[in-house]
């Protein structure tokens, strides 16, 4: 069974290459370091494929690991630099998308994480439960403190 787990990765890994790359640019603004980020993540969930415990929860799995990734990176880099980075390009926008990639970018991650899957993302709210492994009510509860948060921040 261990190719048909590998097998089924690999393939939700090429039909949502798109959406880890956003996942990742969202967290670092540079294309470079995403696609490290989209890479990385990618060879983790092929190596671990076989630990996959349910196959139906494969598309969750795989995004708690591009999340991880992500959040690691800039742990690391952080880390190294001794700051979270402040040369990491954010797309031209207006002026009220810069306001609000800045908004974004000062939340903890965990905050940060909730608002890229729901909006940036799309993704429903029970789904985000399941990348997140949390109660459905404490993703809605989260989601809602944060979104005041940004309303308090940005007006």
């Amino acid at each position: 069974m261990r190719n048909g787990k590998e097998a089924l990765v690999r393939s939700i890994l090429l039909e949502n290459y798109e959406s880890y790359y956003r996942l990742a640019f969202s967290y670092v603004h540079q294309e470079a370091d995403a696609m490290d980020i989209v890479q990385e993540g990618a060879c983790k969930a092929m190596a671990k494929a076989r630990s996959l415990r349910e196959e139906r929860f494969a598309g969750t799995w795989i995004y708690r690991i591009m999340i991880n990734t992500a959040k690691d990176y800039l742990k690391k880099y952080e880390k190294e630099r001794g700051t979270l980075r402040e040369d990491m390009a954010v797309s031209p926008g207006t002026e009220t998308d810069l306001e609000l990639q800045e908004a974004l970018d000062r939340l903890p991650m965990q905050e940060k994480t909730l608002i890229i899957l729901r909006f940036y993302e799309d993704k429903p709210l029970s789904e985000i439960a399941e990348i997140l492994q949390e109660n459905l009510s404490t993703v809605k509860s989260r989601l809602y403190r944060t979104l005041e948060k940004l309303r308090r921040e940005l007006s």
